[in-house]
């Protein structure tokens, strides 16, 4: 198990090596747990969080659409923000499944990426 963890973590730092966030442009980084999935717009120039959604307050559906669902709330708290483009970081995980529903929710709600 903690060789999974560890070469996911490799992968989320070959992807950081070539992507940053700014405040124009800032990145989307999403975190997969067994049960939750969690996202958060970076701006790593100023090293601050800009936005952030969870699916702790959601309880009703299947994981994935729960995941739709945190997409679609970031996506609108960004548009409020004034935030309309991102970077998408998918933090090593496999561009499927989970990640790609937020992924799908935030662009279906107004961002682009």
């Amino acid at each position: 198990m903690l060789a999974k963890i560890q070469n996911r973590i490799k992968r989320h730092t070959r992807i950081r090596a070539r992507i940053s966030g700014t405040a124009a442009r800032p990145r989307l980084s999403v975190f997969r747990s067994n049960t939750s999935i969690l996202a958060q717009l970076i701006d790593d120039e100023a090293g601050k969080t800009l936005v952030s959604a969870s699916c702790h307050g959601i309880t009703t559906g299947t994981k994935t659409a729960k995941a739709t669902e945190v997409g679609k709330k970031l996506a609108e708290a960004a548009l409020v923000a004034g935030i309309t483009a991102v970077v998408f970081d998918r933090g090593g995980f496999l561009y499927a499944g989970r990640v790609k529903a937020l992924a799908e929710g935030a662009r279906s709600s107004g961002l682009s990426f």
